[in-house]
Parts: structure tokens; C-alpha cells; sequence
């Protein structure tokens, strides 16, 4: 197999981490250039619009006086009448910083949830709003929220009891209560609240057993965590009375597989449907067409599937 063949073949996963490497040590003998453009389209990146189910307009522009970072609020507009906006408070840069990684490496956790929001958080967030009745006078928690769009969501809509929006990233954990701070308003009398939760600690929060529901989008990715994740599932599910956690994950080469072995190796039960909402695949359907408005779109890495797990 040639250099160039070899590069064609890498796994997208490890073509990303390659091209981060080359991007923070600006080294220009090793620029992404070097990877061959087939290796390059089979990354799938993600686009300003993703789905676009919940549109989002900047309203506010800063810079972070403490990190230096331009932070933003996005004014999303709920496609449903009669329902509040909702603001979210992010980070918009085009670097990394030190500090992220030293903070990844005190609390083994990544990054992502900086990054961005994320396409399946989208889709989970439209989801939730389409489907209100079922978190109406439920406890829920979001996991791996990253800046917890579906669960103000779901705080600002649905009339749920409590929402407890958590992240392993205490970072990210203070902008999401920068949002529920901005958006107070809108919950009505929905007790919401942040939680920095480390899916491989013990949970030692009084929080045992005690959700009716459980959301979380695109947490499956690194197989390090999966193990982790499932027994954090299992040990928060209410376990009188029905309860259920909804993930929408992409397949992601083999990882979503992989933790659904977890899932059944921790004794708990999974169903996967595919087509779970027309306008959801309305738009993926075009996306497979080629329809230009998100390049390099697989369905693979692109579109979340969902998954409803059961004690």
C-alpha cells in the first residue's frame, strides 16, 4: 500500500485528530494539504445550518474578559406558537487554548462541548419540543449537554417538574447556567438547574434512581466512556414506575454499537428507530440527495438515530 493509499484509507476519526495535531503546532511541513482530498471529503464536518430545525440568530458579540475568547448569545426561535425564545450563551473562537486541555486532563474529559452545537443536539432539542406531553411533570436530566440547548428546551416548553442540565466540563457548566440565568423567565415554575457530572465517579449527588427521563445527544463517540456512561444511565432511571432514556446518536463507525453492547452487558434494554420524525428525515433524505446545503454529509457520522433505553 502507497503513502497515499494508506491516507485514504485512515479512519476519519484519526484523520481529524491528525489535522488538529498539525493545526496546534503550526507546523507547515505538515499541513492538512498533505492528506489526499478523498481522505479529507470522508471527514464529515458539520456546517453552520446542520439540520437548522431550530433556527438561531446572534444578538450579542464579546469578549470574554477572563479567557479571551469571543463569547456569544444565540437567540434561538422555536418553530412552535406561543413558545418562548430561547437564549444561549457559547463560545465562538478558531483556536484552542491551554487551559481547555489542562481542564480535560484534571477532570478526564473532552473538549466537544466547546466546540460548538452540535447537529444531534439539534435534532434532540426539536424532538423534545414535538413530543412536550411526554416530560410534562417528569424529573429530566440531559447529559453530556454540552451548552444544554435541549434541555432549556425542554425547562422553557414542557411543564416537566425539574431539569437538570449536566456536563463533565465544569467549563461548559458555567456557561449553561449563564443561559439558565437569561432564560429564568420562560420556565414558569420548572425548577432548573446545572450539574457538573463525571459519568466515571460514583454518583454521589442524592441523585440515584430518581429521573423520569433522561436526554442526552452524540454521547457515544469515545468508547473510553461508554462502559461509564451506560452504568450512569442505569443508576439514574427512576426504578419504580416507567422511566427511559432517549439518546440520538449517529452510528459513528462502530461506537454507537459498542456502547449498546454496554448497555445490554449492564442489563438494560434498547430499541433503535431510524425514522422518528418527518421533518427530521425529510431533511436527511436531501442531504443523502446532494441537495449543497451541508457538504460531505454521511449518514453514518451525520444522522442521529434514536435510541430509547429501559431498565
Amino acid at each position: 500500500m502507497n503513502q497515499m493509499e494508506a491516507k485514504t484509507n485512515t479512519k476519519p476519526s484519526s484523520l481529524r485528530w491528525a489535522i488538529l495535531r498539525q493545526a496546534l503546532l503550526r507546523k507547515t511541513r505538515e499541513s492538512p494539504d498533505n492528506h489526499s482530498p478523498s481522505a479529507i471529503k470522508s471527514i464529515s464536518r458539520k456546517t453552520h445550518q446542520g439540520f437548522n430545525l431550530i433556527p438561531g440568530q446572534v444578538v450579542e458579540d464579546q469578549v470574554n474578559e477572563e479567557s479571551n475568547f469571543r463569547d456569544v448569545c444565540i437567540c434561538y426561535t422555536l418553530p412552535v406558537d406561543g413558545s418562548p425564545k430561547i437564549f444561549v450563551k457559547q463560545r465562538v473562537n478558531n483556536g484552542a487554548d491551554l487551559s481547555d486541555f489542562e481542564v480535560s486532563d484534571r477532570y478526564n474529559v473532552d473538549n466537544t462541548g466547546l466546540v460548538c452545537q452540535w447537529p444531534s443536539e439539534d435534532v434532540l432539542a426539536y424532538f423534545c419540543l414535538s413530543h412536550a406531553d411526554m416530560f410534562r411533570s417528569k424529573r429530566v436530566i440531559e447529559l453530556g449537554s454540552g451548552y444544554g440547548l435541549a434541555g432549556l428546551v425542554i425547562a422553557a416548553t414542557t411543564e416537566a417538574l425539574e431539569v437538570v442540565i449536566s456536563d463533565g466540563n465544569p467549563v461548559v457548566v458555567d456557561y449553561i447556567q449563564h443561559s439558565i440565568e437569561d432564560n429564568s423567565t420562560a420556565f414558569g415554575n420548572t425548577k432548573v438547574k446545572t450539574l457538573t457530572l463525571h459519568w466515571d465517579e460514583e454518583v454521589t449527588y442524592n441523585i440515584s434512581n430518581t429521573f423520569d427521563v433522561i436526554v442526552a445527544s452524540d454521547c457515544t463517540f469515545f468508547k473510553e466512556f461508554h462502559n461509564a456512561l451506560a452504568c450512569t444511565v442505569k443508576l439514574l432511571l427512576k426504578n419504580d414506575g416507567r422511566s427511559e432514556a432517549i439518546f440520538f446518536c449517529p452510528k459513528r463507525g462502530d461506537s454507537l454499537d459498542k456502547f449498546l453492547v454496554k448497555i445490554e452487558e449492564n442489563g438494560l434494554h434498547f430499541s433503535i428507530t431510524e425514522n422518528y420524525d418527518s421533518e427530521v428525515w425529510k431533511r436527511h433524505q436531501g442531504f443523502m440527495a446532494g441537495d449543497g446545503t451541508w457538504p460531505s454529509y454521511d449518514k453514518h457520522h451525520c444522522y442521529p438515530l434514536m435510541v430509547r433505553i429501559t431498565l
